[in-house]
């Protein structure tokens, strides 16, 4: 690591370390799956919906009275201590009726704060509007929200809520990752020469049961033995637990904001120089007082002087090798003591100027 900046690099090549496929692929079919629906929260302390005027909070209200057998007039439901909510969750393949699910709860109308409310049964439904889940319980609020007639105090947001397996499945969704008696294993990121390596390793220990369909896409027949619904589980578990050495993009990652920069090993550069400089310009202002002599006939003013001073340091002209790693780069960089903004700056301009062989990602 370059001292003194956020530059996150080895500073010694090394053979890049295997690892599992379930750590960077995962099998087609096998996926979350969303799930949202509205609900009402209640018991909130005057900081819910006003109902006269979000007038869906009172819908609400009225219909779970009249679920109840309470008939009541939307125009007689006068209450700050109910708010409209969005309800959203993932809901993992495999997952069974039974199984929980934390869920995140969002205001929808003019809600102040969620803090103290109790959410009532609400469904959850996924994107063929079937329902899988249903939620409930009682809100975890990460925030507050004060406000008086004069000042408001807030920390975080109050209007979003989560509630720890708020959540109860209700209904299974069918999970098919078999097509024919062929699986489909996606890297996380596609690289044509990863994909010819997890080829290569699965066709030597199952010979001709696997081809690379693209750059993310490798498709695998189970072997005679593999091919029963009692084995294939087994077969997938023994394709997860295979390692291999993925290659991948050079990159260089530049988050700007805050000065942080990542680079990875493949890096490389051509014959450069790099000067690093900085300029220092001072003005500073200060007020004088012209006084005239006792024999002049002048007045007495205010006047204002203005001093500018510009410096810069020596500059020091470094050359970088062609072929030079990342490490080399940092090494060499560090003698120009550059700080995190100026790494940006002559990173971006050795990239303009043809010489970094690198996909530069700014964020």
């Amino acid at each position: 690591m370059i001292a003194g900046t956020a530059l996150v690099t080895p500073f010694v090549h090394h053979v890049q370390a295997a690892v599992r496929i379930k750590d960077i692929a995962y099998v087609q079919g096998v996926r979350e799956n969303q799930l949202y629906g509205y609900g009402i929260v209640i018991g909130l302390q005057g900081t819910g919906d006003n109902s006269q005027i979000f007038k869906l909070t009172s819908q609400m209200a009225v219909n779970v009275f009249e679920k109840l057998g309470v008939l009541m007039d939307e125009k007689d439901f006068f209450s700050k201590n109910t708010a409209v909510v969005m309800v959203t969750t993932n809901i993992p393949a495999f997952a069974r009726p039974g199984d929980k699910l934390d869920i995140t709860l969002s205001s929808i109308g003019d809600c102040k704060s969620l803090e103290g409310g109790v959410l009532l049964q609400t469904a959850l439904q996924g994107a063929d509007n079937e329902v899988y889940a249903v939620a409930q319980g009682a809100l975890t609020v990460g925030g507050y929200s004060i406000e008086g007639d004069a000042q408001s105090v807030r920390k975080n947001i109050a209007t979003t809520a989560h509630i720890s397996n708020g959540a109860i499945v209700e209904k299974e969704i069918h999970t098919t990752f078999l097509k024919g008696q062929a699986l489909n294993i996606v890297l996380r990121d596609p690289d044509f020469t990863t994909a010819t390596r997890v080829t290569e390793l699965v066709n030597n220990i199952y010979p001709n049961s696997s081809v690379a369909v693209d750059a993310a896409v490798i498709n695998i027949r189970p072997p005679q033995g593999f091919q029963s619904d009692d084995t294939i589980v087994k077969f997938i578990s023994t394709l997860e637990e295979l390692y291999i050495k993925t290659d991948s993009v050079a990159k260089i990652i530049i988050n700007e904001r805050t000065g942080t920069i990542v680079a990875d090993q493949h890096v490389r550069i051509s014959t450069v120089a790099v000067a690093h400089g900085n300029l220092s310009i001072t003005i500073k202002e200060e007020k004088e007082v012209s006084q005239p002599n006792m024999l002049g006939a002048g007045e007495t003013r205010d006047m204002e002087r203005t001093d500018i001073q510009v410096s810069e340091e020596k500059s020091r002209l470094t050359v970088l090798q062609e072929g030079a790693s990342i490490s080399d780069v940092a090494r060499a960089l560090n003698v120009l003591g550059v700080t995190p903004r100026d790494l940006i700056s002559i990173f971006q301009a050795i990239k303009k100027a043809g010489a970094l062989h690198a996909e530069l990602v700014i964020m």
